[in-house]
Order: structure tokens, then sequence, then C-alpha cells
């Protein structure tokens, strides 16, 4: 009887609770000068992400306070995404360069835009 208890609460508690992950396809757009370019397509499944360009490698995701992209078009480059962006529609991001040193996630190269495609 505990077990089909336990079951219970761990099914219901599996129900309960949201997924904050990246799902699904999004066009994405870099700032230049104040206006926005549409770059390319990407596709977020679970931990990874997919660019709709075959010579585009696949990058990685991390999830934690802020949602990291790595691999992001080059090595170099990392995106970084508030935690609370990811409910929306449209996503605001961060560019930052691995290869600028120190702590680089505190210095931003660049922003852009997530913008979800509805099928």
């Amino acid at each position: 009887m505990k077990y089909l208890a336990l079951l219970i609460t761990l099914v219901s508690i599996n129900l309960i609770q949201k997924t904050d992950k990246l799902t699904g396809r999004y066009n994405y757009l870099l700032e230049d000068y104040g206006l926005y370019a549409q770059k390319n397509k990407i596709t977020f499944k679970d931990s990874v992400f997919i660019f709709d360009n075959k010579y585009m490698p696949k990058g990685k995701i991390s999830y934690g306070n802020v949602i990291l992209l790595e691999n992001f078009i080059n090595r170099d480059l990392i995106i970084s995404i508030r935690k609370d962006q990811i409910k929306k529609d449209t996503i605001q991001f961060y560019i930052h360069d691995k290869s600028g040193g120190g702590n680089y996630l505190d210095i931003s190269s660049g922003k852009g835009k997530l913008i979800k495609i509805n099928n």
C-alpha cells in the first residue's frame, strides 16, 4: 500500500512540474546598429540545438540560473538567456566571446532575439 502511495505521489509531482527548457523552432536575429537582421533558423531539442544550415555545428545547452548556448556559430561564442525569457515567444539573448579573456560572461559583445516559429 505504501508503494502505491509513493507511486501516486511521484506521478503527481512529475505532472505538476513545469519544464524550463527551450523546445521548438526559432528564427534568430542579430542586432547590428539598432536593426535586427534574420540570420537562420534554429531547432532546440532537449540539451542540444541544431541550425537549419547543415554546415553549422550542433551546440550544447546548459541550464542553470542563466541558460547558456555553447558552440554558437563557432567555438568562441556563447549565448546567454535569462531563465524568465524562455516562456516568451520572443527571447532576448546576449552574445559573449570566450576569447575575450577574464570573466567573459560579464561582457556582452552583441545581442539578438529568438522568435518562435508557430507551425
